[in-house]
């Protein structure tokens, strides 16, 4: 099972992206993660830039995305709403048919940011058919430095909650990929 995680952070020290690569690192064995931390750097979306003109940056996300079996996305919340680096990221995928019938799930770091979650819980049941809105875990990592998100995730009740989540999701993958 080939998991891309994808930060919703352009932060260099990012408690998102800290988070994934914790996750990464106590998923079962059968679960291969990939964390894609390159929000910031893709171009702004322009259809202008779209089919031969696609930016390499934005055609390795896409690449990326087509070859995972699901995708998990984990952001923070600006001004009650969706990063503009993530909702850009988001952009690039519309047009295509990499993320339509793509499993996606949320991962949050944080006891706040309902608004945010609930407007990128609307745009990813619109860009996909596979928006899996019911497997969702939060965890309290909030200001923590990325050595202290790694400690609290590794704890044996959190690593046996972001395993149950893990499972959930990878079962949710591969129920789809069988009705396909």
């Amino acid at each position: 099972m080939k998991i891309l995680a994808i930060s919703g952070s352009a932060r260099r020290n990012s408690t998102n992206t800290a988070m994934l690569r914790a996750v990464g690192a106590v998923a079962p064995d059968e679960i291969e993660m990939a964390i894609f931390d390159g929000v910031g750097g893709l171009p702004v979306f322009s259809p202008d830039l779209e089919g031969e003109f696609l930016p390499e940056a934005v055609r390795d996300f896409i690449k990326a995305i087509a070859q995972s079996d699901g995708v998990i996305i984990a952001s923070p919340e600006y001004v009650r709403s969706i990063p503009g680096g993530l909702k850009n990221a988001i952009d690039w995928l519309v047009s295509g048919d990499e993320i339509v019938h793509k499993p996606i799930a949320l991962l949050h770091a944080s006891h706040r940011g309902d608004d945010m979650l609930a407007g990128l819980r609307t745009i990813l049941a619109t860009i996909t058919d596979r928006f899996a809105g019911d497997i969702f875990l939060r965890l309290p990592l909030m200001k923590l430095e990325p050595a202290d998100v790694s400690m609290t995730v590794e704890t044996a009740e959190n690593r046996s909650k972001v395993q149950a989540y893990l499972q959930a999701f990878s079962a949710y993958c591969v129920a789809g990929s069988q009705t396909a």
